[in-house]
């Protein structure tokens, strides 16, 4: 998918996966309800300002992120209603990366931040990357979903 608009992203009790270099875009608008989302923002492709917004509108919903190791997760713009929160295990102490700002609101849901090596674990451990490792052109390129910024070279 390429846009630099705001992509779009819904589902309603089901998971959706957009992984490896699927888009240029710096603004997300993502709608999940009884459901999850997983978002690769890895690649260098994505333009903007320096600063990626994703405006949520989640009610019991999990949106995972793979990001950069030094990328900046700013959720002060987001709304909570009942439990749920930003889990960011492997928060660098010093990030000075690329800004990924969360905005909208959550109703019991939650964040999941996954960087570096745990993100190409998240992208390796899906039928994706299966597909892509086991498809007719798979000696002749670097797989996208392993890392997004070597295969866009």
């Amino acid at each position: 998918m390429k846009t630099t608009d705001t992509v779009k992203i819904h589902t309603d009790h089901d998971t959706i996966k957009h992984l490896g270099d699927w888009t240029d875009a710096a603004a997300f608008q993502v709608k999940v309800r009884y459901g999850s989302a997983v978002l690769d923002l890895r690649s260098p492709r994505i333009t903007g300002d320096g600063e990626i917004v994703i405006h949520a509108e989640l009610d019991h919903a999990m949106v995972k992120l793979l990001v950069p190791e030094d990328a900046v997760i700013d959720a002060s713009e987001l709304a909570w209603t009942g439990r749920g929160r930003v889990k960011d295990m492997t928060r660098p102490l010093r990030a000075e990366g690329r800004v990924i700002r969360l905005t909208g609101s959550a109703a019991k849901s939650e964040f999941r931040i996954h960087r570096g090596g745990i993100a190409i674990l998240s992208a390796l451990f899906s039928r994706d990357f299966l597909a892509e490792v086991t498809g007719p052109d798979r000696e002749t390129r670097v797989p996208a979903l392993l890392d997004p910024e070597h295969a866009a070279r």
